[in-house]
């Protein structure tokens, strides 16, 4: 039998409340792990049948303007002063997901994924990799080939061809006993402009792109993510609910 991921579309929220969002279902699964611990040690056999599991989501969700800098992250790929990315209306957070400096906004599509990876495999590698693959598959289903670039999590477009790579897709994640929070950035219909104002993912040099950029069209926002939850399923094998 598959295992369940509660999916919910936050629509339209602020990072931080997004953030506030995810850290809650976090904590509250790593609240059972240590009751799980408890009882673990306890012996006490009557305490079998009364242990609480926990549970997997997906979170889609799209951002206003926001720049968000990984744990890691290099202020200086930073290239506006916070007093004026707030005059422009652009919030901007430091976080303690892994990875540099990225963007969301509007018409990208955010997944956050709370996953147990007990449940699945303790490889945080494995986990990004499958991530990655995901979206691949989302991007094959728009006749564009997503790749890897070796040495850099995320998804692209022509990785081997210098002067031409361009990220399509941006990961970071954070786990604390082994459940995940933060997760994916797919730039669908994204306002590219907004990436002049930072180094991306502080990587020099390189592009970052959008489906609409790629297909010369704009693409609806609903069936790319119909399309990103089969593919969850598809490589976690799970049934996403």
């Amino acid at each position: 039998m598959k295992q369940q991921v509660h999916f919910k579309d936050l629509g339209n929220m602020r990072y931080k409340d997004a953030w506030d969002y995810q850290e809650d279902i976090l904590q509250k699964n790593v609240a059972i792990k240590t009751k799980l611990r408890e009882l673990e040690d306890s012996q006490e056999p009557e305490t079998v049948n009364l242990k609480p599991e926990t549970t997997n989501h997906l979170l889609f969700v799209e951002h206003p303007p926001v720049f968000t800098l990984g744990k890691s992250g290099d202020m200086n790929n930073v290239l506006m002063s916070e007093e004026h990315l707030s005059k422009l209306g652009i919030d901007f957070f430091k976080t303690n997901r892994g990875g540099d400096i990225t963007f969301h906004g509007p018409e990208q599509l955010v997944g956050y994924p709370i996953f147990d990876l007990e449940k699945f495999y303790t490889d945080i590698g494995k986990y990004l990799r499958n991530i990655e693959e995901v979206i691949m598959l989302t991007l094959s289903e728009y006749g564009l080939k997503g790749e890897r670039s070796h040495g850099e999590t995320g998804v692209w477009i022509d990785p081997d061809n210098k002067g031409r790579e361009r990220k399509i897709c941006a990961i970071g994640v954070r786990t604390s006993r082994w459940i995940t929070m933060h997760g994916f950035a797919l730039n669908v219909n994204t306002n590219l402009d907004y990436f002049n104002m930072i180094v991306p993912c502080g990587i020099q040099g390189k592009q970052v792109t959008s489906l609409e950029k790629e297909l010369c069209s704009k693409v609806d926002m609903d069936e790319v993510k119909q399309r990103v939850k089969a593919n969850f399923e598809t490589v976690f094998k799970v049934e996403v609910v």
